[in-house]
């Protein structure tokens, strides 16, 4: 977790204690640079989050509002969230465990190849996992990513976080991510692993993830079951 992810948990702790009100300001940026020991910028970033996540709502001139609005009941996550489903159970302190479905190398298709920049000779990862939230089936995941970029992956990466190992053991900086959402029907994959009905409808999330050099690092489609996960958008005009 870095700096700026663990004052964003901090804050969101206290608004849920209601240390910070529902329709108070937070204290302004400087104070909390103050208390926190880091810049303004560090600060900003930690504010970013939670506004992404529905806790509290920017504008300037009139400071940091405290919003504290509920995600419903099911789990949701900000579409431009990519700090990985691990960080984000680790955050709400629930067990997560990652299920091998395929793991193999591969010479990328045509689509892939446009997708990741990659010519027809670069070895991707192929790689499916279910990732299992408190003993619960929660994610079919199916990514690939170039060798060359994520090299060394092996089982035991796979089995906890891809992310943590990208960002941590590689060094890269993950930059965000371009996604597209909608909703299909259950396929074999699903109702073996997700545990779905053949009539369930499925939430598919297909993305391609950016470093911050600009170069694609994964493409991969994820498949969410329909009562088990959502993504929210807050849209703010300053």
């Amino acid at each position: 977790m870095t700096k700026y992810e663990s004052i964003a948990a901090v804050i969101k702790q206290r608004i849920q204690d209601n240390v910070y009100q529902t329709g108070t300001l937070l204290p302004n940026q400087s104070d909390l640079a103050s208390e926190f020991g880091v810049s303004r910028m560090t600060i900003n970033k930690a504010i970013n989050i939670l506004t992404m996540e529905g806790f509290v709502s920017s504008q300037r001139g009139f400071g940091t509002k405290i919003l504290n609005h509920p995600l419903w009941n099911k789990d949701v996550s900000p579409v431009n969230e990519y700090r990985g489903l691990s960080f984000q159970m680790a955050e709400q302190h629930r067990q997560i465990k990652s299920q091998i479905i395929s793991f193999e190398v591969a010479f990328p298709e045509k689509k892939i190849q446009e997708r990741l920049m990659l010519t027809p000779q670069q070895p991707v990862y192929q790689i499916v996992r279910l990732r299992i939230v408190d003993d619960d089936p929660f994610i079919l995941e199916h990514t690939i990513m170039p060798v060359d970029l994520i090299p060394n992956l092996t089982d035991d990466i796979l089995k906890e976080s891809i992310y943590h190992y990208i960002q941590f053991d590689l060094g890269l900086q993950i930059a965000g991510a371009y996604r597209n959402i909608q909703a299909t029907r259950a396929d074999e994959f699903d109702i073996k692993y997700l545990q779905c009905q053949p009539t369930d409808p499925v939430l598919e999330v297909e993305q391609v993830a950016y470093l911050k050099n600009g170069r694609p690092f994964e493409y991969s489609h994820s498949r969410n079951r329909f009562d088990k996960r959502g993504y929210t958008e807050l849209d703010m005009r300053n």
